[in-house]
């Protein structure tokens, strides 16, 4: 798409409309940075040298800080196998793919990645409220408020230029 077919009715470019584009744009370059974080760690945490440091840092901690809440942590990652932090590793490695490729599509203006974004966060929904219900926090609803902001602006994007077409 050129310059000239996003201009406006009065032959300007809607800098709005593109600025709010970048801004999801980096929203989810955010996302694809904390998500491939996390595949690191989990792919670090399978050599035995690296669990035993972290267990040991996490305990240090507990004597410092809320106890109860890094105990509950250690004995989860205490229960994790070899496999299933390979598998979330894994996994976060192909969201933070997705969520990479959706970045440069919509900073790039892509519609395409306008439908990729919508299709992906709105399928994501329904876990989301199902673990929000089952574990209600505010960073929980501000993380589904926002996902349902982004769907919501893009359907609006992708319906208006479907109008106008």
């Amino acid at each position: 798409m050129d310059r000239a077919s996003r201009r406006g009715p009065h032959g300007r470019a809607d800098g709005r409309r593109d600025r709010l584009l970048r801004a999801i744009a980096l929203f989810k370059f955010c996302k694809a940075a904390l998500l491939g974080t996390v595949a690191l760690g989990a792919l670090e945490l399978l050599r035995p040298a690296v669990a035993e440091r972290a267990h040991a840092w996490l305990s240090a901690l507990a004597l410092h800080s809320e106890r109860a809440r890094l105990e509950e942590l250690l004995a989860r990652l205490a229960g994790v196998s070899p496999a299933q932090l390979a598998e979330l590793g894994v996994g976060s490695f192909l969201y933070a793919a997705l969520f990479a490729v959706e970045g440069v599509g919509l900073w790039l203006g892509r519609r395409w990645a306008e439908y990729v974004t919508v299709v992906t966060t709105l399928s994501l929904v329904p876990f989301e409220i199902h673990h929000l219900l089952r574990h209600p926090r505010p960073a929980g609803a501000s993380a589904l408020l926002l996902n349902l902001a982004v769907a919501a602006v893009l359907v609006q994007r992708l319906r208006r230029r479907g109008s106008s077409a």
